[in-house]
């Protein structure tokens, strides 16, 4: 049987059928998520990271089950998914799993504004350093060859989506009101990280690749903190498992983003999603 990588996906992913999905297969998660975020976060899911996190970090744990729970030999999570692998690998408690991306979410939403550039075509991932170098951003996602994201002032974006098409590539100004994966998210830190020392943090039952490093973790809490401000080494992270002999990859959902990714880095690998 080919060795499996359970993939989690991070902010982005939702989709509108996924709040009926967690209430079907795990209605007590939805009570949790409502306890512990204060009003609903599947119908505000738009309004913002503070309340998208915990709704995919629910609905990716829903499509796990929906799937039977599959362990793989591996788990990977893309930023926020990071902590739904870690959660359903063993490492954390499901309820501090959610506490810490409720509030993950909000502090992110406070760290101030920004915004973020998604650079996309042929020639994305050699490109892009030189780009964000040049306009003072940081490479926030390394998505897959022919997608990075870029992250950082606001001020500076039009300028570098300007550079970005003139480099033939083209550019997409994302959403989002915060420079997610950059410096300007230090202000979380502090927060996350005393909030990461309260909750118990044990040895994963399977391996899981972060998402920073590209390498199993070695320490959770340093290493979640860090991810606040740090790329994500996506692109890294698949290649990394296949050339630990993963040839299958199951993306629990919301969505088929990580599995679109995976499509796009890899050949000859079999991709599953929930």
């Amino acid at each position: 049987m080919a060795t499996t990588a359970i993939l989690f996906p991070g902010q982005g992913s939702q989709t509108p059928e996924m709040r009926d999905l967690v209430a079907q297969l795990r209605p007590d998660l939805l009570e949790l998520a409502l306890e512990i975020v204060g009003d609903d976060p599947f119908e505000l899911v738009d309004h913002g990271t503070n309340y998208a996190q915990p709704a995919i970090f629910c609905a990716s744990l829903a499509g796990w089950e929906a799937l039977g729970r599959p362990k793989g030999e591996y788990m990977a999570g893309h930023s926020l998914g990071e902590l739904g692998a870690l959660v359903a690998a063993g490492a954390l408690r499901e309820r501090d799993g959610l506490e810490l991306v409720a509030l993950r979410g909000r502090l992110m939403s406070e760290a101030g504004e920004g915004g973020m550039l998604a650079l996309i075509g042929e020639g994305a991932a050699e490109q892009a350093f030189e780009l964000a170098e040049r306009h003072g951003l940081a490479v926030a996602n390394d998505n897959a060859p022919q997608q990075v994201v870029l992250s950082g002032a606001s001020a500076a974006i039009p300028a570098a989506a300007q550079a970005a098409k003139e480099l033939g590539l083209r550019a997409r100004e994302l959403p989002v009101t915060g420079a997610f994966h950059s410096p300007m998210m230090a202000a979380a830190a502090p927060e996350f990280a005393a909030a990461l020392q309260r909750v118990d943090v044990t040895t994963p039952r399977v391996t899981v690749l972060s998402a920073v490093t590209a390498e199993p973790f070695v320490d959770v809490r340093e290493q979640l903190v860090a991810a606040l401000t740090s790329p994500v080494r996506w692109r890294e992270t698949l290649l990394a498992l296949h050339a630990r002999g993963v040839e299958r990859f199951v993306e629990v959902g919301p969505g088929k983003v990580l599995t679109g990714l995976a499509k796009r880095t890899l050949s000859e690998v079999e991709l599953v999603h929930a």
